[in-house]
């Protein structure tokens, strides 16, 4: 029988990483995008030239819409692992951070996510084992000037995969999180070349992650070889904070 993972987040750098890795895993996946529509219909021309026995499927959610959650779930049938890698980022001063930035931050990192796993919780259950995953942020542990509200809701998807690890072990559904550190990726593009190149400094392995670190981390919690973590926060982050 097939096995189906959700990438929440698969038109991001992150996401579509983690995509191709499951894939080669042998997952069949349904794809979520917002806006990009067009490379995630990329991204399943290619997956499926590739694995022509699996199933790829995209679906479309604004999860910086209260409704968001309600939306996907109706397009989600059998369900046996989510990662969460949808990304949304607000550079600036607290006080310059307007409100609505403020509740798309929350919508996006915390209330749809939440509210997805509410809808979605019956159809976890139905499998021997199922994962949930959360792409969470080194700022989400030790907090970063500039990220205020960024790191706050980082922080709470933390909070919540510890405490929903509790809720549902008895339900044999493992909730955990990653925690990256410098990735490579376009959300750091605001970085003047001065700037990463002091960050580099500043970590112990002396350069960025890769989006591959982060899938074959991925990769691994999902393989069944880690059946006995829940509930941890896993850095990844070249030593930058430990």
């Amino acid at each position: 029988m097939k096995k189906y993972a959700l990438v929440v987040g698969a038109s991001g750098a992150i996401g579509s990483a983690i995509a191709k890795r499951l894939a080669n895993d042998g997952w069949s996946l349904y794809l979520h995008f917002h806006h990009n529509q067009t490379k995630v219909e990329n991204l399943i021309e290619e997956l499926t030239e590739k694995y022509s026995l699996q199933e790829f499927l995209s679906v479309r959610a604004d999860f910086s819409s209260s409704e968001g959650a309600d939306l996907l779930s109706k397009q989600i049938y059998s369900i046996q692992a989510i990662v969460f890698a949808g990304g949304h980022a607000f550079y600036g001063l607290l006080e310059d951070t307007p409100v609505e930035e403020m509740d798309k931050l929350w919508r996006v990192h915390v209330q749809n996510p939440m509210r997805l796993l509410a809808l979605l919780s019956s159809k976890l259950r139905a499998n021997d084992i199922s994962y949930v995953l959360f792409i969470g942020s080194i700022w989400g542990e030790t907090g970063a000037a500039f990220e205020t509200v960024y790191s706050a809701v980082k922080g709470a998807q933390h909070a919540f995969v510890k405490s929903y690890a509790k809720e549902v072990a008895y339900n044999h559904i493992l909730v955990n999180a990653i925690a990256p550190g410098f990735i490579d990726t376009n959300m750091n593009q605001h970085l003047t070349d001065e700037e990463q190149q002091q960050l580099y400094e500043d970590i112990p392995l002396g350069r960025p992650g890769k989006i591959e670190d982060v899938a074959n981390l991925v990769s691994f919690y999902f393989s069944g070889q880690a059946n006995y973590i829940t509930g941890q926060i896993i850095r990844i982050n070249g030593g930058w904070y430990i």
